[in-house]
């Protein structure tokens, strides 16, 4: 597995599993579906093998080569596996010098139509709710997919959904995962549920050099991307090879061509102050939780006195969504360190976090599971 296939997004890896699935490739899709501890990556982080080689991480490292090497007799019993693996230490093999310290529990399935649904939807802005049998009374890998607009569907029987339909929708809505035990008259089954959010959008205004760094760095952190130029002759993707899409239009037209809603976030970098301050007055009408603006603070406070004389009002509320001068202070001053830090700060905007050193932080990295185990 190389650095760059080791390294890729999780919607890179959707996109490398619904290419798979249209040359019917003989694939193994590896699913992380249970953490006790410590670990690099958390439920729900795959990897497609394919031929040998791993499309995505599911450790630092650690277990890739071994899961790989399982993947053939997965394919060759066409049927689901799980794996547990044990880096605590107390393992004679596998707490031997592994960075991880937990205990890691995997699920390989044979790559199949059934898994589709996901792709397409994901990968077309929508979320979905994925729902996993991995024990219990019903057949290992049987699924079922929750919409939040039309609820079930797929292989679950019905006693099952009923169940798990509220749980479920919590866990989509979240974007996280849990390990759920459901127990009917009908039957019982454990049940591995992953909410899989389709990737946030981030919007980039302006045309400069400096652009590119910050939809780069983006784009490796999963977000989907579309630059917004105010120079028609500069809207093209040869410019901006990385991003998702071009748009030109002038700052009062931006509705025209795209939508803002509460997952979308902004970075306005024109360099040019009569262009932000249009741009800026449009995002604020928009609900946008993320306004970043590249510029001192003195800038800023001349735009504020602009708008008071035009009438324009800006809210405490709207104060809130405005970073300026955007980015987190990581002391950098070339083009990719202020990139470094204007694309830090919009993901922890976006993942509800106060910029800290996590040696500061208290308690576990990642979130745990607030639901109860059993239903």
């Amino acid at each position: 597995m190389t650095e760059a296939n080791w390294g890729i997004s999780e919607t890179d890896v959707l996109s490398t599993i619904g290419d798979a699935l249209d040359r019917d490739a003989e694939a193994v899709l590896a699913t992380i579906i249970g953490v006790e501890g410590s670990a690099y990556r958390r439920p729900g982080a795959k990897m497609l093998i394919e031929d040998g080689s791993g499309i995505g991480s599911l450790t630092a490292g650690c277990l890739e080569d071994e899961v790989k090497g399982l993947a053939s007799e997965v394919i060759e019993d066409r049927k689901p596996r799980i794996e547990t693996y044990d880096l605590t230490g107390d393992d004679d093999i596998w707490g031997m010098g592994m960075g991880c310290n937990g205990v890691i529990t995997v699920l390989l399935e044979p790559l199949d139509e059934r898994y589709r649904p996901v792709v397409e939807k994901v990968l077309n802005g929508e979320d979905r709710g994925v729902v996993t049998v991995i024990a219990g009374d019903r057949p290992l890998g049987e699924r079922g997919f929750y919409d939040p607009n039309s609820g079930f569907s797929g292989d679950l029987p019905g006693w099952a959904c009923e169940k798990l339909t509220e749980p479920t929708a919590t866990l989509t809505e979240r974007g996280a995962t849990n390990t759920m035990e459901i127990e009917t008259t009908e039957g019982s089954i454990e049940v591995f549920v992953e909410g899989i959010e389709a990737p946030s959008n981030l919007v980039v205004v302006g045309s400069g050099p400096d652009v590119n760094s910050v939809v780069e760095l983006a784009k490796r952190v999963d977000f989907r991307v579309t630059v917004v130029t105010f120079r028609g002759a500069l809207a093209s993707s040869d410019n901006f090879p990385d991003a998702d899409a071009v748009r030109a239009t002038s700052p009062t037209q931006i509705h025209d061509d795209i939508d803002f809603d509460d997952d979308t976030y902004v970075v306005v970098m024109t360099h040019n102050f009569i262009d932000d301050r249009l741009a800026l007055s449009e995002f604020i009408e928009t609900p946008v939780p993320y306004l970043g603006l590249m510029g001192p603070q003195e800038r800023f406070e001349e735009m504020l006195e602009d708008y008071a004389e035009e009438g324009i009002t800006i809210t405490e509320d709207d104060m809130n969504r405005i970073y300026t001068p955007i980015g987190l202070n990581l002391g950098g001053d070339s083009p990719e360190q202020i990139a470094y830090s204007i694309v830090a700060e919009v993901l922890a905007v976006a993942n509800n976090r106060i910029p800290q050193h996590l040696t500061e932080r208290g308690g576990p990295i990642h979130e745990r599971p607030e639901m109860p185990l059993n239903e």
